[in-house]
């Protein structure tokens, strides 16, 4: 076989392996450390600072997160105080239900439906359908929102936006205990 065809028959290959990957679950970090407990993190106040990417990697929106969290038993409360770049603020209280298994279930006004969520090891995966305003029209677009605990203090968030199965863009947080 010549050289040209060798190399777009392995190329070939390999864009079918990598295009059959399986996304992660969060099983795949069940012997990372440190364990995030949602209860232990979330309660009390904490805040965190984001980002919004457009589709492009483009930042379009900065913003801050003042959260008041609290649980009795396996119910939580996450109250947040959100705050644009632009000005505008918002408020979502999640309310959280510890299942049997690190499953989570969870409600808040602007989310359609009941939001699922798996802990593992040091992450934790939600996924649900948010009602997102935009210029005056409110869409329900899907969100696939991944926390990893970095230690007691820190812990990173990265979620990804879709509609139709379509990336619209990315949310990235960074949560600090005091």
């Amino acid at each position: 076989m010549n050289h040209p065809v060798r190399r777009g028959l392995l190329a070939l290959a390999f864009a079918s392996l990598v295009g059959c990957a399986a996304p992660p679950r969060p099983q795949d970090y069940a012997a990372e450390q440190p364990v995030l407990d949602l209860a232990g993190y979330f309660n009390g106040e904490l805040t965190a600072h984001g980002i919004f990417a457009d589709r492009s990697g483009k930042v379009v929106r900065l913003f801050s997160v003042l959260m008041t969290c609290s649980w009795s038993g396996d119910e939580g409360v996450l109250d947040e105080a959100f705050r644009y770049s632009d000005g505008t603020t918002q408020r979502r209280v999640w309310r959280l239900k510890k299942l049997p298994g690190g499953r989570y279930t969870g409600t808040a006004d602007d989310v359609v439906g009941v939001a699922q969520g798996q802990a593992a090891g040091n992450a934790f995966q939600w996924a649900y359908t948010l009602r997102l305003p935009v210029d005056g029209k409110v869409y329900e677009v899907q969100f696939d929102d991944w926390m990893y605990l970095i230690d007691g203090r820190v812990m990173l968030n990265k979620a990804v936006m879709s509609k139709f199965g379509f990336r619209l863009g990315e949310v990235t947080l960074a949560f600090r205990k005091p």
